[in-house]
């Protein structure tokens, strides 16, 4: 009995020995298959593996305003989650806390009432414990200071996070700290794919490839403890872009053509204001009234009363109106075609040409001088002058502008340019679209371009480029952009003051199209235009219109050029004046308001220069005000007197705080020879006769 106990035990043990050894051999040749026979086959995927690289995105570079206000950057969010299986997650202390941590959240979060959010916090508890979120979402996009002021809440301020399951995830997200002001010039990105975002609209996608940057790489390394990513490649920021937007300017023009649009229910407006000298775009809004597609089908739509940022028209094609006359008299001075602003027009009850309907003006005049064509805005007068000098060659008059560079891309840094179109010159109908293209029909031309030849009128004839970026700054480089004129001249210093003096007469001339608009404090000069408006659907012209005022100011000293476009505004008076001439004059005296005009200077620490000021004062001034003057300054002889128009053709301009290429540019417009020192801003300046020496600071 004995032996056979001990037999079953030995074949039992035998059984498991030889179970063993076979395990083992089946190890041991799984060991030599993998590292032997099959090694070529694991050390491919091995190093396939090891050799995939993940893409890291670089940081977008910032988008900056001309006085280094931020317009565009990026900021880094934090969603707030929950993980209700963390391994000592303390439920009985959520339960007794609930309530608090509720009235917390609801008080700085009220996107859900207390109790709300007490149902939101307990509602993972009721399943149980292996199914319960690692994740749960309780509050998204908090910046860094909200994070910290949640986590403080009870509950949530346990020092062991395990405890309370308080995670966060961090997100980097594009911000734009002035919302919508200049929205579309600014663009924004799209944000769809993590490793590639780029640039949308506006300037965001016309420097998509400055300001995305160059993206690193990360190669897998294997450690003692594991596969870890390593950066193989950095990646470099992008660069920051310093653009020409001057954010007081802007929140001034948005400001008001908003006000503009609401007083008069007008569909739409845009407007553009230029630094004269330099082609510096300082504001640029385009602004409509939101609306709601209410018929898929038949594309019906409705409005909702609300003003929002649009499309940014300032770069699309409109046909201009009047506005184009100005552009229209250039040529002809250049050509010949006027010689003196005092040659005689016949004007008549209407003109007919070219087999079209016969052209005719508002009210009736036998004859004008050239001057008064534009002055009282005759569709006749310019049409006889363009197709007298053009009419065996219509052409020429397309040639003229083209030479002037009038049909080349500006290159203003605005993301979806166009460039003018005119009605074919070249065939039949020639002559006919060559009498209405003159006086601003059958032509599509971006209020961009328009501005453009205004600022050159201003500008004594020197055809600079507008644009909208300055400077690049990063990667140990800051480059201030050269910017090419697009023509050292559109016409000679004679002619553009020929014009200037014209489109001073259409605000302050007897007859003028927008004498309504003429202001002591800031003298306009410009051209109104008005315009039937096309229908989208039908292609035909509607009973509304598009005014606009095209101009610069002061001037006599011309600083700032402006166009502005309002669409078929319903109530007020509904004119050019009235509407665009307004909101350009409101823009003018916010900004004299302000300062901006060259009309400020620091009397706090100079005594002289407050000295200099007393003459200048208005007669309103009391004795009172007037001894007091007399004490702060100690100028014994205060003499009332009005302020000058214009400012003494010696004086040196203010140019600290510019950069090198627009200080240079307004001092020796000024006759100054300039001499400087240093790199970045101007600190400070010197003057010596008709020399100026910049010192230059960063």
């Amino acid at each position: 009995m004995r032996k056979d106990s001990k037999r079953r035990i030995y074949w039992r043990y035998l059984l498991v020995l030889v179970l063993v050894v076979l395990l083992a051999v089946r190890i041991i040749w799984k060991e030599v298959k993998t590292t032997v026979v099959d090694a070529d086959k694991w050390n491919a995927q091995m190093e396939a593996f090891l050799g995939r690289s993940l893409t890291v995105p670089p940081e977008r570079g910032d988008i900056i305003s001309a006085d280094g206000k931020v317009l565009a950057t990026n900021m880094t969010y934090y969603d707030i989650r929950l993980d209700y299986r963390s391994e000592r997650f303390n439920e009985k202390m959520l339960n007794d806390s609930i309530d608090l941590l509720s009235d917390s959240l609801a008080t700085y979060y009220p996107k859900r009432t207390a109790a709300e959010w007490k149902e939101h916090l307990l509602r993972p508890l009721e399943t149980p414990k292996k199914n319960r979120p690692r994740a749960y979402l309780v509050l998204k996009n908090l910046n860094i200071d909200q994070c910290e002021h949640v986590r403080s809440f009870p509950f949530f301020n346990q020092k062991n996070k395990n405890r309370s399951g308080f995670t966060t995830d961090a997100h980097t997200k594009r911000c734009y700290p002035y919302g919508k002001m200049a929205k579309r010039s600014i663009g924004h990105v799209n944000e769809s794919r993590p490793f590639e975002i780029h640039g949308f609209s506006g300037i965001e996608a016309s420097l998509d490839s400055l300001l995305f940057g160059t993206p690193g790489h990360t190669r897998k390394t294997p450690m003692l403890t594991g596969i870890y990513n390593e950066v193989d490649v950095k990646p470099i920021r992008g660069f920051d872009v310093v653009t020409t937007i001057d954010i007081d300017m802007q929140e001034i023009v948005e400001n008001e053509l908003n006000a503009m649009l609401d007083s008069a229910d007008a569909e739409w407006g845009v407007a553009v204001l230029m630094e004269v000298a330099t082609g510096d775009i300082k504001a640029i809004s385009n602004l409509e009234k939101e609306r709601i597609e209410t018929d898929t089908a038949t594309h019906a739509f409705r409005y909702t009363g609300r003003i929002v940022e649009g499309m940014n028209r300032a770069v699309m094609g409109f046909e201009p109106g009047s506005v184009v006359k100005p552009i229209s008299m250039l040529i002809a001075l250049e050509s010949g075609a006027v010689t003196s602003p005092n040659q005689m027009i016949t004007i008549g009850d209407h003109f007919a040409y070219a087999g079209g309907k016969p052209i005719r003006d508002s009210h009736y005049n036998s004859a004008l001088t050239a001057e008064g064509v534009i002055e009282q805005s005759s569709n006749i007068g310019m049409a006889r002058i363009i197709t007298g000098k053009f009419h065996n060659n219509p052409q020429a008059f397309r040639k003229a502008l083209e030479e002037r560079g009038f049909f080349e891309p500006m290159k203003t840094g605005i993301a979806g340019e166009r460039v003018p179109r005119f009605a074919d010159l070249t065939s039949h109908g020639a002559r006919l679209n060559l009498s209405r293209i003159c006086f601003g029909y059958a032509s599509e031309i971006p209020p961009i371009y328009t501005l453009s030849i205004y600022n050159a009128i201003a500008n004594n004839g020197r055809y600079v480029r507008p644009h909208l970026v300055n400077r690049i700054i990063g990667n140990n480089i800051d480059s201030t952009l050269v910017i090419t004129p697009i023509r050292e001249r559109i016409c000679t210093e004679k002619n553009a003051k020929i014009l200037q003096n014209m489109l001073k007469k259409v605000v302050w001339g007897d007859h003028g199209t927008a004498r309504r608009l003429k202001d002591d404090q800031v003298a306009l000069a410009g051209k109104t235009g008005t315009c039937r408006i096309i229908d989208e659907k039908s292609g035909q012209y509607i009973a509304a219109h598009r005014f606009a005022f095209c101009g610069y100011f002061p001037a006599d000293n011309p600083q700032y050029s402006c166009i502005v476009l309002v669409s078929h505004p319903r109530k007020g008076a509904l004119s050019a004046p009235a509407t665009s001439g307004q909101t350009m004059l409101r823009i003018a005296h916010k900004m004299f308001s302000r300062g901006m005009l060259n009309n400020y200077s620091d009397y706090k620490t100079s005594p002289a220069a407050a000295a200099d000021l007393i003459p200048n004062l208005t007669a309103s001034l009391s004795e009172g005000q007037t001894n007091s003057i007399k004490q702060i300054t100690g100028v014994k002889n205060v003499r009332p007197a009005r302020m000058p128009v214009t400012s003494p053709t010696d004086s040196v301009p203010n140019v600290v705080g510019m950069d090198l290429r627009k200080a240079v540019t307004i001092l020796e417009g000024k006759g100054f020879s300039v001499s400087f020192k240093g790199t970045g801003y101007v600190a400070s300046q010197t003057r010596e006769g008709k020399k100026v020496r910049l010192t230059l600071k960063f």
